[in-house]
Parts: C-alpha cells; sequence; structure tokens
C-alpha cells in the first residue's frame, strides 16, 4: 500500500491499485490539491496588488521667514544700477548673538577693504531659504565714470540680521558658512 500525504491540505490521500477505474478516482481526489494551490496563488498575487494604508501625514514645520528685517544702511540701492560691482576683501567675520535683545537677534561684525577709496560697501541680506540657510553678499560698488587712486580702503561695520520664524539657521557670506543662529 503506497501512502501519500498532501502538506498544503493536511489531509491524507491514498491509492491502492493502479485500476483504470482508480485512475479516474484519483484524478478526482488530485483536483481538489490543485484547486487549492490556483486559489493559494491568486489570492497572494491579488493581495500584492492591493494598495497598503499609508501613514497619515504628520505636521511639518513652517517655511522660515523674516519676522523683522532691521535697517541696513549698506543695503542695495536703485541708483546702483549704473555703477560697477568690485570685490572687497573679508579680513575677519563675527557672527554674534545679542543676549540683551528681546526677542534675540544676531549680528555681523565685518572688517575688510576695498579696492579705492571711491568705492562704496554694500551688504544685501537675503531672506532664508527652505533649508533655513541665509545668504549674505557683501561687495563694493564703482561709479565707472570717476577716476580714482587705487588706494585700499579699510572698512568696519556691524549689520543686525533681523527677527526670523524659529528654527536653527546657518549664515553664508559670498558663499562660505561663517556660523548658525537660532531663534526662539
Amino acid at each position: 500500500m503506497q501512502t501519500s500525504v498532501c502538506s498544503f491540505s493536511k489531509m491524507r490521500t491514498e491509492v491502492r491499485a493502479p485500476h483504470k477505474r482508480d485512475k479516474i478516482t484519483n484524478m478526482t481526489r488530485q483536483l481538489p490539491y490543485q484547486g487549492w494551490r490556483f486559489v493559494f496563488s491568486f489570492v497572494l498575487l491579488l493581495t500584492a496588488c492591493i494598495a497598503q494604508p499609508l501613514p497619515q501625514p504628520s505636521a511639518t514645520a513652517s517655511r522660515p521667514r523674516v519676522i523683522k528685517l532691521e535697517e541696513n544702511p549698506y543695503a542695495p540701492k536703485p541708483e546702483d544700477v549704473n555703477t560697477t560691482r568690485a570685490s572687497v576683501i573679508l579680513t575677519s567675520l563675527d557672527l554674534s548673538e545679542l543676549a540683551d535683545t528681546t526677542p534675540q537677534r544676531s549680528q555681523l561684525t565685518i572688517l575688510g577693504s576695498m579696492p579705492s577709496v571711491c568705492n562704496q560697501l554694500r551688504v544685501e541680506v537675503n531672506p532664508p531659504d527652505d533649508a533655513y540657510q541665509i545668504y549674505i553678499e557683501i561687495y563694493s560698488i564703482v561709479n565707472p565714470d570717476v577716476n580714482c587712486e587705487d588706494v585700499f580702503q579699510q572698512f568696519e561695520t556691524t549689520i543686525l540680521l533681523g527677527e526670523y520664524s524659529t528654527g536653527q539657521y546657518s549664515v553664508w557670506v559670498n558663499n562660505e558658512f561663517v556660523g548658525e543662529i537660532t531663534s526662539y
């Protein structure tokens, strides 16, 4: 007597003798096993195609923004259009937070020199981008119609950066990292 065990359905199927009549019976006994295998495969494929639920979105941080812009005497002016942009040599940059102000503010102390006494300093403080980065451009302008001696003009100034929305900001001057400030 031969015995075969179907592990999927946990049923025992016995095969006694290889008669013609038993051949038909064996085929009908194997059909349920093949049917279950087909159904199982179909259900497995179907569940793989069903969309899984996505996690609920969490509250996102607001975009960084300037709450209050400080007065900048070196900001670009409309009449700068008729001038030529020139470079500056930056000797020292000091980024510090003012502890005695409420809300807390930061300042940038700049020490450097310009190519001539005819150059005028410009400091452009851009609003923060989505990565909480504040880019500051420091350059000079000069009137191309004025003839000046090339004698370096040193300067030292302090720029208040203003009040920003809550977050930690990195400050960049002329594409160089200067430091970080935190706004509460």
